[in-house]
């Protein structure tokens, strides 16, 4: 049995966060294994190290075909196992994962090197990235239980718009 997360909503009470994509992971939310901000990794005298970041990735380009941009979207959700969600179209596509990192700063520039470093790899097409949101957790969950969160996603896989 599934033991709840610290800071995770119940389940059944309708606040569910993001649900897992293409990899097989069945985890809502954060992975059970991370550390949220309420409970930080610490190293080097009491000082936080790291904590989790909500990242919605953007981009965008030239017409593909549908097939392409879902098969490039699942192949990245098993290259990358922290992905929680995609939307797609022939034109444009939605990412939205976890990120482990020290600051804001270091969660963006992972974030922003995704599309570029899968590209080749997940036979993403070569679109640019045209928006970044990246949030700690206590703004998603806050977000979500104020009714303002991200829309709920499908329950697995990659979806079109």
């Amino acid at each position: 049995m599934r033991r709840p997360r610290p800071g995770a909503f119940p389940r059944g009470t309708g606040s569910r966060a993001l649900t897992s994509v293409g990899a097989g992971a069945d985890f809502v939310d954060a992975p059970a294994d991370r550390t949220t901000e309420q409970e930080p990794v610490v190293t080097d005298g009491g000082r936080n190290v790291s904590r989790l970041w909500h990242i919605t990735l953007s981009v965008s380009g030239r017409e593909t075909p549908l097939s392409e941009v879902r098969r490039g979207l699942e192949q990245l959700a098993h290259d990358h196992p922290f992905l929680l969600t995609s939307r797609y179209a022939n034109d444009h596509a939605e990412v939205r994962y976890w990120e482990e990192a020290r600051d804001l700063h270091d969660a963006a520039a992972v974030a922003l090197r995704l599309w570029g470093e899968h590209r080749s790899s997940a036979g993403l097409p070569p679109w640019e990235i045209v928006g970044l949101e990246v949030i700690d957790r206590q703004t998603y969950h806050l977000r979500v239980a104020e009714g303002y969160g991200p829309p709920p996603a499908a329950p697995v896989g990659v979806h079109p718009y």
